[in-house]
C-alpha cells in the first residue's frame, strides 16, 4: 500500500467569481500533480474567511498542505503565517509553495 499525504484545497467564492469551477479543477490537478489525496475543498462565501474552521479541519484530516488558486484568496493577498505553521501552503498562480520546514543552510565545509 502507497501513503500518499492529504491536501486540503481553499477558495474564496468571491474572489474566484464566475471562475469558481476553472479555480477547483486547478486546485485538484496540482494536488494530483504534487502526489495529494485531497481531501475536500473548502469554499468561503463572500467575505467570510473560515480560517480557523480550515486549521480545524487541517487536524481533522491530518492533512499536510493547502492548495489555492492564489494569495488573493487571502485577506490582504498575504497568505497568514499561523497557517503556514500548521501545512504548507501551495499556491497554484505563481505556483509558489510556503512551507513550514525550513532546511538550514549547509555551512562552509558541507555539513
Amino acid at each position: 500500500m502507497r501513503y500518499r499525504p492529504t491536501a486540503l484545497g481553499y477558495l474564496r467564492s468571491d474572489v474566484s467569481g464566475i471562475s469558481q469551477a476553472w479555480d477547483e479543477n486547478q486546485i485538484r490537478s496540482t494536488a494530483k500533480r504534487l502526489g495529494y489525496d485531497l481531501a475536500k475543498i473548502v469554499v468561503a462565501r463572500g467575505d467570510q474567511a473560515p480560517l480557523a474552521g480550515l486549521k480545524r479541519l487541517l487536524a481533522q484530516v491530518d492533512a499536510e498542505a493547502v492548495v489555492v488558486p492564489g494569495r488573493q484568496h487571502f485577506e490582504g493577498e498575504q497568505v497568514p503565517e499561523d497557517l503556514v505553521r500548521a501545512a504548507d501552503v501551495i499556491t497554484v498562480n505563481p505556483a509558489h509553495t510556503h512551507a513550514r520546514w525550513v532546511v538550514p543552510p549547509l555551512s562552509a565545509d558541507g555539513m
